[in-house]
């Protein structure tokens, strides 16, 4: 009898005591549903036109920024960094796409150069890509819409969700994690953002410094008893966030997820200063995080954009309509595609379904080079597709891209075009001429490709085929572990040697900052 008595109150016992533990759980649920709704609140939600909804497969693409404008600076960071009224406007500093698979459970990223030179959407200009950001009304700050619209139009790669940091939310999740480790082959320097590392080595960087890391495009190294020049600009300085990015999610993942109190400082650093676009809540965040977590950054593959570059004598930059534009990059064709399509795991080129004869084309001579336009459509029509027209149109510049305009609705169409041409081409959505679906405004160097044996192969305005000269994958140095990708500096076919085609390839530069080795000593920053 003793016995059963004792046994219903240790039963009774477990009960209360389970029922209190229940009890608990609601309640710390309802304070983690309240913390959840007062992160979420700290969010920036802004409306972001052009934006589309994620295919039922779940791929996804994100579009993240680096914006440098200095309307949110604080006193000390506007001294660095220069005021609001000293420096205006809005630029993607750093513009990056992430390709998201749930399937293949595989992240991507590509980066856009912010010196790319694109037609603007709405407007019959092109500018550099980062100044589409530029608000284009008094009462904007940044124009995310425009931005998203000349990523889709020009370059077509679908847009889901936008997101846009900026300096200051950069060095407070720097300084949350205690600062990062970086090691630095060589001593580097820029005046221009601050960096200045005085020795080889493992350094530890605070926030501040390793935003001058991050920034800097100017930079100089020591090797063999002097400065040299880096002079890769801001191609360089993509080599270096990629790798830099590496780093700092080793850091997250190492110091976070497993220290709640250590993520809830995290989160507390990112979200007040996160800018999103409106359908971009915490739930969905959290569940990209719960998907993607267990992903290696070190695995993640990063690339650029193929893109030309014209060292300009006497830094005369760029003369467009007219009007100096500084230093500037252009589209090339077809690797820019090419890179495209590997980000976005296609199997198919796009408008490669199109049937050229559905198409209408015009030809308007956009560098008064007598017989390009009648040239040029007499090849296209060769190919099957419909030539409606051909005319002249006014020279922009001494030396300009091959413009492939086409009217709302008509993308296909124009990517079916743009896969018939090679060289310094681009793609946009703006006017058309003769009742056109497509207008073709030829610019200095391009040539018309998959041409009928019977055909000529060319219609350059040099009278020489430009084809892209491509790095073989099989020839690649090998990838060092956890390095990101430095660039190949190629001579064009038919351009002069101040132009150069570059493209990514495998091994950072010797002196390019990278992890620190296991056990390495960390210099104080």
């Amino acid at each position: 009898m003793h016995k059963r008595r004792k046994r219903r109150r240790m039963v009774r016992r477990l009960l209360r005591l389970t029922t209190a533990f229940l009890v608990l759980c609601l309640v710390l649920a309802g304070a983690a549903y309240g913390y959840v709704l007062y992160r979420g609140s700290q969010i920036h939600h802004i409306t972001v036109s052009h934006l589309v909804k994620p295919t039922p497969s779940g791929v996804e693409n994100i579009l993240m920024i680096g914006n440098n404008s200095r309307c949110s600076l604080n006193g000390k960071q506007a001294n660095a960094f220069g005021s609001c009224s000293q420096v205006g406007g809005a630029r993607s500093d750093v513009t990056m796409l992430l390709h998201l698979d749930p399937a293949k459970h595989t992240a991507s990223i590509l980066s856009i150069p912010r010196d790319l030179f694109l037609p603007i959407p709405g407007t019959t200009n092109e500018n550099r890509i980062d100044d589409s950001l530029n608000p284009t009304h008094a009462n904007q700050l940044s124009n995310p819409s425009q931005l998203v619209d000349t990523i889709e139009s020009d370059l077509g790669i679908p847009i889901n969700h936008f997101v846009m940091l900026n300096f200051d939310t950069f060095q407070n999740v720097v300084d949350v994690l205690g600062g990062v480790n970086m090691y630095f082959p060589d001593p580097v320097k820029d005046a221009y953002s601050g960096l200045n590392i005085t020795a080889a080595g493992c350094h530890h960087l605070n926030g501040t410094q390793a935003l001058a890391l991050v920034r800097a495009r100017h930079m100089y190294y020591y090797q063999n008893g002097s400065w040299q020049y880096d002079g890769t600009g801001d191609i360089g300085r993509i080599t270096r966030d990629h790798q830099f990015l590496r780093v700092l999610a080793a850091a997250v993942a190492r110091q976070g997820l497993a220290n709640p109190l250590k993520d809830n400082a995290l989160v507390g650093s990112v979200l007040p200063s996160l800018t999103v676009d409106q359908g971009f809540g915490l739930q969905q965040m959290a569940s990209l995080a719960l998907t993607y977590h267990g992903i290696n950054a070190y695995n993640v593959p990063t690339n650029t954009l193929p893109v030309i570059n014209h060292y300009y004598s006497g830094y005369q930059g760029y003369i467009y309509k007219g009007g100096n534009y500084g230093d500037i990059l252009m589209p090339y064709q077809p690797t820019d595609q090419q890179a495209i399509d590997a980000f976005l795991g296609r199997s198919d080129p796009p408008g490669s379904s199109v049937s050229p004869q559905s198409v209408k084309v015009a030809v308007l001579n956009g560098t008064g080079t007598s017989g390009q336009a009648s040239t040029t459509s007499s090849q296209l029509q060769g190919i099957g597709y419909n030539i409606v027209g051909t005319g002249s149109s006014t020279p922009v510049a001494n030396f300009s891209e091959t413009v492939v305009y086409y009217k709302p609705g008509e993308i296909s169409a124009a990517q079916s075009v743009m896969s018939h041409l090679s060289g310094v081409v681009a793609m946009g959505q703006g006017p058309t001429a003769d009742g056109s679906d497509v207008t073709v405004v030829t610019g200095s160097k391009f040539s018309v490709i998959g041409l009928p044996s019977s055909s000529s192969s060319t219609s350059s305005s040099s009278g020489t085929q430009s084809t892209a000269s491509t790095a073989s994958s099989s020839s690649a140095p090998s990838a060092p572990s956890g390095s990101g990708p430095s660039h190949n500096y190629n001579p064009v076919p038919g351009l002069s040697s101040n132009y150069s085609l570059i493209q990514s390839s495998h091994a950072i530069p010797s002196y390019d900052p990278r992890a620190c080795p296991a056990g390495a000593r960390v210099t104080p920053g």
